[in-house]
């Protein structure tokens, strides 16, 4: 990489990380408790243009690619979780389909309002029998004259309560199934038919709110369709690598924090009045988190370089997925054991960050899925590069 690049990676990630440390950490066990990120943080967001970092300049966005977008991910991903969510979705999920599939007239109407953060949104694919099975969904799109008509319910949907509009993924034929039969819609929140279900409790995650969303006979204009009929699940697995490199990004951020705690923790303490720096023990946990560490962020950036040049990157972004959000959960385990009874602790950032850490191997496919489409992948012969 060129040393003007590296410059500006850097430049950047100290903008986010003087905002984060100024701005966010100061609230981050108010948004644990209250279960909801203040709004003046918000308003600060999108003063700074944040929800539109990835959307091009020429919709009101900053075009960025993705090596920026994964340095601002870890960065905020080192305070609370919901700041960084609630970027990442709006910047990737909530928007790349409209960005990669969408018709002008869908980039002029929504990508500005998204973009400047007027406007919230949520990817709607999961359901209570299609997770990481989603050519299994039901939600269906009948075509009838200059409207479809939305049937379904969707459910563990991130940003659901507060959200402006959905991206839907529905199935329009039936009969032709996943190759041909599934289509991708732009759906406002006011289209009549649409409601919020069950607002799902986690025991992370708290002030990233998601829920059940519920379409009865809800009419949703042709225009509103992405790309083509039939072609819907392709354009989700299009962003879906985007949501999985914001795993990648927020496991390294997690894993960071947790070390420089962890480390400051073993100098600033004794035991048996020796510091818990000088016992072996304490050393070798030390050391296998950073050596976790370096590995995942050494892979996280080398892929999103990789994707900066538009080269196929799906093998390597399920390997920074599954390797990330799994140390991640190491390297928590391993915080818990220097900081002892203490991590334990409910407001403790350890603690938290374990609660929170979990759900990492889950969402955006879990950890089985992604040794599939890895192993998959190998036996067709390919290889990370």
């Amino acid at each position: 990489m060129d040393l003007s690049k590296l410059e500006k990676l850097e430049k950047l990630r100290m903008e986010i990380r003087q905002f984060a440390r100024e701005e966010l950490l100061p609230y981050e066990q108010e948004v644990e408790t209250n279960n909801q990120i203040p709004e003046h943080i918000l308003a600060q967001m999108r003063e700074r243009g944040y929800f539109g970092l990835t959307i091009p300049r020429e919709y009101g966005g900053k075009g960025m690619g993705k090596m920026e977008f994964c340095t601002v991910e870890e960065e905020l991903a080192k305070t609370h979780f919901a700041f960084m969510d609630i970027i990442s979705l709006n910047n990737g999920l909530g928007s790349r389909s409209i960005v990669l599939d969408g018709s002008q007239e869908q980039k002029q109407k929504y990508l500005p309002r998204l973009a400047s953060g007027e406007w919230i949104s949520a990817f709607t694919l999961t359901e209570p029998n299609a997770g990481s099975d989603a050519a299994s969904i039901t939600t269906t799109a009948e075509k009838k004259g200059d409207v479809y008509i939305l049937n379904g319910m969707k459910h563990f949907i991130t940003n659901a309560p507060i959200a402006d509009v959905f991206i839907v993924i529905a199935v329009t034929d039936p009969e032709l199934g996943p190759k041909g039969g599934i289509s991708a819609f732009i759906v406002e929140k006011d289209f009549p038919g649409i409601s919020i279900g069950n607002v799902h409790q986690s025991m992370g995650m708290h002030g990233s709110h998601k829920s059940e969303v519920i379409f009865k006979d809800t009419p949703v204009p042709v225009q509103n369709l992405i790309g083509t009929e039939g072609r819907g699940l392709a354009v989700a697995l299009k962003t879906v690598d985007e949501g999985r490199m914001g795993v990648a990004a927020t496991s390294v951020g997690m894993a960071t924090r947790l070390l420089d705690m962890a480390v400051e923790f073993a100098q600033s303490q004794e035991f048996n009045k020796k510091s818990l720096a000088k016992y072996q023990s304490v050393e070798w946990l030390l050391a296998d988190m950073a050596t976790e560490l370096y590995a995942a962020r050494t892979m996280l950036y080398k892929t999103a370089e990789k994707m900066d040049k538009k080269e196929d990157a799906q093998l390597e972004v399920a390997m920074c997925k599954l390797y990330g959000s799994e140390m991640v959960g190491r390297v928590v385990e391993k915080a818990m054991e220097v900081f002892g009874q203490q991590g334990c602790l409910y407001q403790n950032v350890v603690e938290r960050i374990l609660r929170d850490a979990r759900i990492l191997r889950i969402f955006e496919g879990t950890a089985e899925i992604h040794r599939i489409i890895i192993g998959r992948k190998l036996l067709k012969g390919q290889r990370p590069s």
